[in-house]
């Protein structure tokens, strides 16, 4: 997956948005706020990565090429009030 895909830059740019904020308000200096934007742009691949994987569906099951003679057909109970026979 790209760090560049367009949900990886949006959900980075607003993880950089109090990086920013900070940066104009005179708490971090240029390099400081250069070096946490790289940071914030990481934090929002691993985050689209997690959600990514997270909602991906399941792939279908494996099914078994045995035959019909390997499906396992439940065992019979009696009727209510009916003798239980071996």
């Amino acid at each position: 997956m790209s760090p560049f895909r367009w949900d990886v830059v949006i959900c980075g740019f607003v993880l950089a948005v109090p990086v920013l904020l900070l940066g104009l308000r005179g708490d971090l200096t240029a390099d400081e706020v250069a070096t946490r934007l790289v940071w914030c742009l990481g934090a929002g691949w691993a985050a689209v990565a997690l959600v990514r994987f997270a909602s991906a569906p399941r792939p279908p099951a494996q099914r078994s090429d045995r035959g019909p003679a390997a499906r396992v057909e439940p065992a019979e109970r009696p009727a209510d009030g009916e003798p239980a026979t071996p």
